[in-house]
């Protein structure tokens, strides 16, 4: 199975939520902490279960997700 990392810019991000709703392993989550706007940022609350799915990046409206895949020698 394919590891993932999701990077936020967090100063771009707008705090929507729609990443957090379209992640099929629900990795992220509101931090609870604002951004320079104001906005409650996304963060990857649970990395461990990231697949590297981006279905996050390609929800997110404002383009702020980047997503990073590994291979995990079985």
């Amino acid at each position: 199975m394919p590891k993932g990392t999701v990077v936020i810019d967090a100063d771009r991000c707008k705090g929507c939520g729609l990443c957090i709703a379209a992640c099929p392993k629900k990795v992220l989550a509101f931090s609870g902490k604002l951004n320079k706007s104001g906005y409650d940022i996304a963060y990857m609350a649970n990395p461990d279960d990231c697949i590297g799915c981006a279905f996050c990046a390609m929800t997110c409206p404002d383009i702020v997700i980047e997503v990073y895949r590994e291979k995990v020698p079985s």
